[in-house]
């Protein structure tokens, strides 16, 4: 066997594989694409010799796969998904619509659970070939009752890779509750365990060496202990995976995987509804108009939602008040999707050089109701309010004092595994549900890692009404830097 890599801007993944056992040989062309900010992964399967190619699982801002296809003379014919997925806007769609290739789907898990639109359906056991290059298809319900995991094989039985979307993952398998606490499917959760119990058993029987690609990595909400390792094996995974230590045991399994996963963003459900159902396509990324003051004004006294992406440590000196405070950094999509109602039109606060990084993050999950983007805040002469940031002193000074209320507003998991002492947790996403709990009439100071959510959690309590908020903007991160003591 020869393995040959060929280094370009994409970091192909390029084997050719010799059988000694053939009269000729296959030749597999593999690259995954990566997408940071939803911790995401697709995939381009291909074969070298008649330059076909299937696009795996594609995030909505098609170019990526359409530059990679033109540099190397290949033509996407086929596309497919390994299921409906809850946390990004599929582009499957909008990939076909600018290719003309076809679409093959999952047409496992029952009616309730399959493509509301028109598509090759796919079963266990199925293939489907990219020219000498067999993908076969192997139904692994649990994380959902449709999933799908493709087995890429060289021409012999045996798979080399396999891509298992959010099936299993390297260093965790796929949560089985999302069904349930983002989708409203109540009772789905323990069903879906056992299915994926089920599905791992079966998975195991697969030749060791078999390598794994999974659709996520660490930061993704769709398991609780991912690795950023980009892909492992079976014989790896075996040693290594906590969810793969309960061969035989399908009950402590089921404890085990429905325990202690973090709280699904509030977008998912959108996600998982518009992944599902006929909807527009957007094949283009949409070219954003910035406003003048005028046009800016009148947006916001017609009640648009003005969202200032500006680094925190600027945004906090004068921001506009009724703004949300969430910063352009890694999971900007995450909290606008779980902060922001989809039927709301939004203003972006930004600089212009970085509307295109905030177009992209925001069509990847659908929220395309963007009116336009204002900059120069601070050279309009526009009446801003200034953020009460404290530092670890003031905070020290008030954990003494009963009459300040003290709020970490990071998850419940980060919360459990470490926080300042006699500090209240309300997690940033559940902040407006529970207003009810936090004072009006007396100090409230809140914190989280690093400043940023805490900066978000400032503007969502000043928009409703709490006028004595003070921000400890330094957070965990500088309280365990200044050599200070967490509780769990």
């Amino acid at each position: 066997m020869k393995t040959i890599f060929l280094k370009n801007s994409f970091l192909w993944l390029v084997a050719i594989l010799f059988l000694s056992n053939s009269s000729y040989a296959q030749s597999l062309l593999f690259e995954r694409i990566y997408d940071e900010t939803l911790s995401q992964a697709s995939y381009v399967v291909g074969d070298a010799q008649t330059k076909e190619a299937i696009v795996i699982d594609a995030q909505r801002d098609i170019d990526v796969y359409l530059e990679i296809a033109r540099k190397n003379g290949l033509k996407i014919t086929k596309i497919t998904e390994t299921h409906i997925h809850a946390d990004f806007l599929s582009g499957s769609r909008e990939l076909a619509a600018a290719t003309g290739a076809e679409m093959y789907l999952s047409d496992e898990g029952g009616k309730d659970w399959q493509y509301d639109f028109s598509h090759h359906g796919l079963e266990n056991g199925d293939q489907i070939k990219i020219g000498s290059i067999a993908l076969e298809v192997m139904h692994t319900p649990g994380h959902t009752p449709e999933s799908i995991t493709f087995l890429v094989k060289d021409g012999t039985s045996n798979p080399i890779k396999a891509i298992t979307g959010d099936f299993i993952f390297v260093g965790d398998v796929g949560r089985p509750d999302l069904l349930e606490k983002a989708a409203g499917q109540i009772g789905t959760q323990e069903i879906g365990a056992k299915q994926l119990y089920a599905s791992i058993e079966r998975f195991m029987k697969l030749p060791e060496d078999t390598e794994i690609w999974p659709g996520h990595g660490a930061g993704s909400f769709c398991g609780k202990s991912l690795s950023n390792i980009p892909q492992s094996t079976l014989k790896q995974e075996k040693l290594t995976n906590p969810a793969l230590q309960f061969s035989g045991k399908e009950t402590d399994f089921v404890n085990y995987i429905l325990k202690d996963q973090p709280t699904p963003p509030k977008y998912f459900a959108m996600m998982k509804h518009l992944n599902k159902i006929e909807r527009p396509h957007l094949v283009q990324v949409p070219k954003l108009s910035q406003l003048s003051r005028k046009q800016f004004d009148e947006a916001i006294n017609n009640g648009l939602i003005v969202v200032d992406t500006r680094p925190k440590s600027i945004s906090g000196k004068g921001f506009i008040p009724g703004s949300l405070l969430i910063e352009n950094m890694k999971t900007f999509s995450t909290f606008v999707g779980s902060l922001v109602d989809y039927q709301n039109q939004i203003i972006l606060v930004a600089e212009e050089n970085q509307i295109e990084d905030l177009t992209r993050k925001l069509m990847r999950i659908g929220m395309d109701n963007i009116y336009g983007y204002f900059t120069d805040v601070n050279s309009q002469s526009l009446a801003l309010q200034k953020a009460n940031i404290i530092g670890i002193k003031e905070l020290k000074s008030s954990l003494k004092n009963k009459d300040v209320q003290i709020i970490d507003v990071r998850s419940k998991n980060e919360y459990n595994n470490g926080h300042i002492k006699g500090v209240q947790n309300i997690a940033l996403t559940e902040l407006e549900q529970n207003l009810d709990k936090i004072q009006k009439d007396k100090p409230v100071i809140i914190h989280c890692q690093s400043g940023a959510r805490a900066a978000i959690a400032y503007s969502i309590l000043r928009n409703n009404g709490f006028e004595n908020i003070l921000n400890y903007s330094g957070g965990i991160n500088d309280w365990v830097e200044k050599k200070n003591e967490l509780v769990k």
